[in-house]
């Protein structure tokens, strides 16, 4: 079985999805005669054409409109938009109407829309390329927001994105997109949406993570017995494993990149207190990055949450 890197393993998803499907079309800017800036799309134009692999102006909100009146009509757009801080120009078009079009037409029409952005630091670019702003989407009702952490999780995850019949954030962080390969199925395979993986198994405490930020936490754990769950799907997330493991270590931490104020680590730190608060043996713990806007790239490193942090957390934890 072939290995891939996670750009490696989107473009297979991408293509396998376009062979399959007529309806689905991808579009955004330079996504198809560069191969988008990732060179995530590389490729896709060559074997499927301008009709299909479609080179946008820079226009994020033209993009997502224009995709979303693709889908009203049938089609399955994917739109990239090359850097998640760059969504933020097209949030009308997604909160007022991509995630309200269901709603608006009692049913009759549906957005089986994906829009594919990097996000996170990692790669230390300029300003609006290494923000993690997934709650602002999370908190619009019938938008789904899907974050893979692996090659494989990203190629399974995209195909389930792609056939879902509602508006799809699928959020790729930079820092791994050429970090780590393993093993990537050609041919079909889908994981579902809103369910989440038991990355390893533990008793003491449950550190929950997604994205880049589950391998900075697998580093942490070292010597720990810690079950560590990675979320994949933030909305709807896996209500049920979260709450199972949490009954079982007592002890909680949170892990993610965002800012901590408002971030979606406080939507499950309020999930556990409501539904297991005589389960836990310690204040749940977050470790985030700060409430600041991202830093420039020498201070990026600074501002995410490192190993050594994630371990004064898991030490806080077990003081009670």
């Amino acid at each position: 079985m072939p290995k891939f890197n996670m750009v490696q393993a989107i473009n297979l998803a991408l293509r396998e999805e376009l062979q399959r499907d007529k309806d689905v079309i991808v579009l955004g800017e330079d996504v198809g005669i560069d191969g988008g800036v990732f060179r995530v799309t590389e490729g896709l134009l060559q074997q499927f054409g301008p009709e299909r692999i479609v080179d946008t102006p820079l226009a994020e909100s033209g993009i997502i409109g224009v995709s979303v009146g693709m889908a009203a009509y049938g089609l399955k757009p994917v739109a990239e938009i090359q850097f998640m801080g760059f969504t933020y120009a097209a949030v009308d078009q997604i909160y007022s109407h991509a995630a309200r079009i269901r709603s608006r037409s009692r049913g009759r029409y549906g957005c089986p829309l994906v829009i594919r952005t990097p996000y996170g630091a990692g790669i230390k670019p300029p300003e609006l390329h290494s923000e993690s702003a997934e709650a602002l989407f999370c908190h619009m009702p019938g938008v789904k927001v899907v974050v893979p952490s692996s090659p494989y999780n990203a190629k399974g995850l995209l195909l389930s994105s792609i056939r879902d019949p509602d508006p799809v954030i699928f959020l790729e962080a930079t820092r791994l997109y050429r970090l780590i390969k393993e093993e990537v199925p050609e041919g079909e395979y889908t994981i579902p949406l809103g369910k989440a993986r038991i990355v390893q198994e533990g008793n003491d405490i449950t550190v929950i993570a997604w994205g880049s930020m589950l391998h900075r936490t697998l580093q942490a754990v070292d010597g720990v017995d810690a079950e560590v769950l990675d979320l994949m799907t933030l909305r709807p997330f896996d209500e049920e494993t979260v709450l199972k493991s949490v009954k079982k270590t007592g002890r909680v931490v949170i892990v993610h990149e965002a800012p901590k104020t408002c971030g979606f680590g406080a939507e499950l730190s309020a999930t556990i207190a409501e539904y297991a608060m005589l389960y836990l043996k310690a204040p749940i713990m977050r470790v985030t990055g700060y409430d600041a806007v991202m830093p420039l790239a020498r201070l990026e490193e600074y501002f995410i949450p490192s190993a050594d942090r994630i371990k004064e957390a898991f030490g806080e934890a077990m003081k009670y």
